[in-house]
């Protein structure tokens, strides 16, 4: 018998209206039972409506005969008789039904209204009869161990097999578990060595950008000069003013002295240490025949100081008001010299007094810069882009770039397309009528165009445009002329093309020689303007140096006085 309980709308209205059921086949015994006897009282209706020896009323004895079985089966289902009884129960069901069905067949003629039929009558009655045996006296001779050690049986194979098919599952999902586990320790494993591979380039990669910072943060620079028999040399001349490297001899042309320059750089880093041991007077003649000494290898040899060492100030800041009632601050040593002043006049004592403070800001750090007779700065604005300008050695700005950019890199990009293009540019004269002449000044090979027009206030300006339409450089200022602006091209197709490359910080000095060729320095902020200058001319490079490291030596922590 099946255990568990049936869903259904009948199951739910046996159990809604009589009670929660045990087994479906107290429910199906139930509704078998109801149902033989709604046949019983359907077959006495059609009985009482039709007429004698009719099919109808063969119809009405049919569902009298149908009743008793179905009551019968139903009980015996109801019941929790063995499986026995139920077979045997059903089989009765099945003779009851023959007889009903040969019933229909004599029905009619062969039917006795007294009688009968022998052969219907025999059937049903055996039918009955097996019916009434299957619900009373079979439950009592049977054995219920033996069918319940079988169903016990089929259930403890059926169990058993499902058990094994269990613990082969659980035995292929072991299996899968440690293929896991060894995978998951394998990734573990690469991880950490990744990890450490990591570790050790993060390591690798700190240490050559603190030697690229290293690199960046030199205190010196090289400088390319003529010696007195007119040969072209370098040196590499610290902050401090001293010569720590010299080329040693002299090149026939200044683009050979800048590729052995270059291969300085290239090869002094990692170069290693060869010690030579030479006799005294071959050291001599090789000295001897080293060429001329530079003209002015006599600059002082000035003390490097450590990076922690604190130098006292032997000057101080004077601030005084000049006969144009503009206010002005010089640097006084010691000694009673002026080593460097404001260069121009300011609109109050307080304007002054910020522009030393700049002074004092930016003079130590500032590096030493050679412009010879032009070159490119590059620098960084306040706005944090960096741009690039082209100045000559009188101070004067002959271009810049016009515009920020990003980065350093694509700075230096901006400056290297105005050198490659502009000596070759053609000039084109935005202003000039129809049938003037046009694209002089270059040979066409250029990708650029140099652009001559006037501006708003009436000046004359040039511009750099790129093929692409960018422009990628400008006159800066406007001339009061277009004579004026032809001859500041013809400067920048002169100068630009070899100009060095000068990187700039926040400021730098300026050595240079004045129309008086007299040497004077300037101190530069990266946004153009002078900051401060020598006030006087010098009557060497090598004491307009001098006069820079006083001013770097003693600017910092000099006093300030007014001066009345």
């Amino acid at each position: 018998m099946a255990k568990d309980t049936p869903d259904g709308p009948f199951s739910n209205l046996y159990e809604n209206r009589i009670g929660t059921p045990t087994t479906d086949d107290e429910v199906r015994g139930y509704w078998l039972f109801s149902f033989g006897v709604l046949l019983g009282v359907l077959g006495v209706v059609v009985f009482a409506v039709t007429a004698p020896r009719t099919a109808s009323r063969a119809v009405g004895y049919a569902f009298v005969a149908l009743s008793p079985p179905v009551v019968m089966l139903g009980a015996i289902v109801r019941f929790p008789l063995r499986r026995s009884a139920t077979t045997l129960g059903a089989l009765g069901g099945l003779l009851t039904l023959g007889a009903v069905v040969y019933f229909f067949v004599v029905f009619p003629d062969g039917w006795s209204r007294a009688t009968g039929n022998s052969t219907v009558n025999l059937l049903y009655a055996a039918g009955i009869v097996v019916i009434g045996l299957a619900g009373t006296i079979v439950p009592l001779i049977t054995d219920p161990v033996h069918e319940d050690y079988k169903r016990m049986q089929k259930e403890t194979a059926a169990s058993t097999a499902a058990s094994e098919e269990t613990e082969r599952e659980l035995e292929a999902t072991h299996e899968e578990l440690e293929a896991t586990r060894d995978e998951l320790a394998a990734a573990e494993t690469r991880i950490e060595e990744l990890e450490a591979e990591t570790a050790e380039r993060a390591t690798e990669t700190e240490t050559a950008r603190a030697e690229t910072a290293a690199l960046h943060e030199s205190k010196a620079r090289f400088e390319l000069f003529e010696d007195a028999g007119g040969k072209p040399r370098w040196r590499l001349r610290h902050r401090n003013g001293n010569v720590i490297a010299t080329s040693g001899q002299g090149y026939s042309s200044r683009g050979k002295a800048q590729k052995g320059l270059h291969g300085v750089k290239r090869n002094a880093l990692g170069a290693g240490l060869l010690r030579i041991e030479t006799a005294v007077e071959e050291a001599e003649a090789i000295a001897d025949d080293d060429g001329p000494e530079p003209a002015d290898a006599d600059e002082p040899d000035v003390a490097v100081p450590s990076e922690d060492e604190e130098i006292p100030s032997e000057a101080t800041f004077e601030l005084f008001e000049d006969d144009a009632d503009e206010w002005r601050w010089s640097l006084r040593h010691d000694n009673g010299n002026v080593i460097g002043d404001s260069g121009e006049g300011y609109a109050s004592k307080s304007n002054a007094k910020r522009a030393l403070s700049r002074v004092r800001e930016h003079v130590a750090a500032a590096d030493y810069l050679r412009v010879d007779p032009a070159a490119f700065e590059v620098y960084s604005d306040k706005a944090g882009k960096w741009r690039w300008r082209l100045i000559h050695e009188n101070g004067n700005i002959l271009a810049d770039s016009g515009q920020g950019y990003s980065s350093r890199s694509k700075a230096r990009q901006g400056l290297e397309s105005v050198r490659s293009n502009v000596r070759d540019a053609v000039l084109e004269d935005l202003d000039a009528e129809a049938g003037d002449d046009e694209g002089a000044g270059g040979d066409g090979g250029s990708k650029a165009t140099i652009e001559l027009y006037e501006d708003n206030a009436g000046e004359f300006r040039w511009r750099l445009r790129h093929r692409n339409g960018n422009i990628i450089g400008d006159s800066g200022e406007g001339y009061a002329s277009k004579g004026g602006a032809e001859e500041a091209i013809e400067r920048i197709r002169e100068y630009a093309p070899d100009a060095d490359v000068l990187e700039v910080g926040s400021a730098a000095f300026e050595i240079y020689e004045d129309a008086a060729e007299e040497w004077r320095w300037r101190l530069r902020h990266r946004n153009g303007n002078i900051v401060a200058d020598s006030g006087e001319g010098y009557a060497s490079r090598s004491n307009a140096v001098e006069a820079v490291t006083g001013v770097k030596r003693n600017a910092p922590g000099a006093e300030e006085r007014t001066v009345e």
